[in-house]
């Protein structure tokens, strides 16, 4: 019954799903309940479906045996689908959270580099408005265990944070949208902010860069505003509190400085080398691509899934790398990793005003 109702809400308020439409699916294995339901979900629209499987195993065997003409290797069919899909519904499905974790970073690193241009692609197709996507969890054991909960415990967590307890998830998803466009409206108007916290003083510039509103319509659940900095704005330091996980591989305790928009220092106190490997991906892996508020207030911890992590009410993070272009950002990597900051006990300024105190906005700012 609740995956009926959550296959719905990806299938209705999401993506849209309509008759015609090429509608990609991607999970592993044990997702296949959504699955089911999502399939019957846009079979019904007239949609049609297909399915790639994920297999955490695959990528692993992928990365220790290929030689590295094809790690190299850009795929023409990849390619092909990400310009003509219409709908694209990503399942997070984890088997196991860090099947990469000895994988040396210089084979990703290569990798990601090889299949930059997939990501440009998608992109632009973002953009212009030529394709529908979501990214949505499915809670299984091995993201619970992750999570630090039982599999009950974390499904509860999973289904509360996508407000499919509600009579009405579309309704309540509506109701979030609205109040989060009165920020949105509000930031618009903003040319500099200044982020002040535990070890964290950073500036960036965001004058004529558009806000845009994640109510769950890209990533469900929703609960956040983001927007992309201008590119040599970042000037300061902050340091995250939140573990930075990217792809299986987890850094924790990071701190950046920057000056003049590009990572000047960076430290952390587990996984530093990684890290440095990341950033020397290209010279965009250096620069700010998004910068973001965390409002999901239903989200009150961190289950070490960026998916939820970026949207735990009270936070703010910045993503090293790609931009996404209907921001009006022009940062370009291949790669695109968030780090995320607890705001708890601290403020935000727009152009000197007060608008952000202790992990909400000012009301009286709206």
């Amino acid at each position: 019954m609740v995956y009926g109702k959550f296959a719905g809400l990806l299938a209705d308020y999401c993506t849209g799903v309509k008759a015609g439409d090429e509608v990609l699916i991607s999970g592993t294995y044990e997702a296949y309940p959504l699955i089911k339901e999502l399939w019957r979900e846009v079979v019904s629209r007239g949609g049609y479906p297909r399915l790639n499987i994920v297999d955490e195993v695959l990528t692993e065997v992928f990365y220790k045996y290929a030689p590295e003409s094809l790690l190299k290797y850009y795929s023409k069919i990849d390619e092909f689908i990400v310009e003509n899909i219409d709908v694209r519904v990503a399942i997070l499905s984890s088997t196991h959270t860090k099947p990469l974790v000895s994988t040396d970073p210089e084979k990703m690193k290569v990798r990601a580099q090889a299949t930059a241009k997939l990501t440009e692609i998608f992109m632009r197709r973002d953009a212009e408005g030529k394709l529908r996507w979501v990214v949505t969890p499915f809670p299984t054991r091995a993201l619970a265990q992750e999570a630090g909960m039982s599999p009950l415990e974390f499904e509860e967590f999973v289904f509360k944070a996508l407000k499919l307890y509600s009579e009405d998830p579309v309704g309540a998803w509506t109701a979030q949208a609205k109040w989060q466009e009165r920020i949105v409206d509000m930031l618009m108007k903003a040319s500099e902010l200044r982020f002040l916290a535990d070890d964290t003083d950073l500036t960036v510039k965001v004058e004529g860069r558009k806000w845009i509103n994640d109510d769950g319509k890209v990533n469900m659940p929703g609960g956040e505003i983001f927007t992309a900095p201008h590119e040599d704005s970042a000037d300061g330091y902050i340091k995250f509190d939140y573990p930075a996980i990217w792809r299986g591989v987890e850094v924790k305790g990071v701190k950046l400085v920057f000056k003049d928009g590009g990572v000047t220092e960076a430290r952390a106190e587990v996984g530093e080398e990684f890290l440095r490997k990341m950033l020397e991906t290209d010279e965009g892996a250096k620069r700010i691509g998004e910068l973001a508020f965390g409002l999901n207030y239903d989200i009150t911890r961190s289950v070490k899934q960026i998916l939820f992590d970026e949207k735990i009410g009270g936070t703010v993070h910045l993503a090293l790398g790609s931009a996404y272009l209907k921001t009006g950002g022009k940062n370009k990597s291949a790669i695109h990793w968030d780090l995320i900051k607890g705001m708890e006990k601290g403020e935000v300024y727009a152009d000197g005003e007060l608008i952000y105190k202790e992990g909400k906005f000012i009301e009286e700012v709206l």
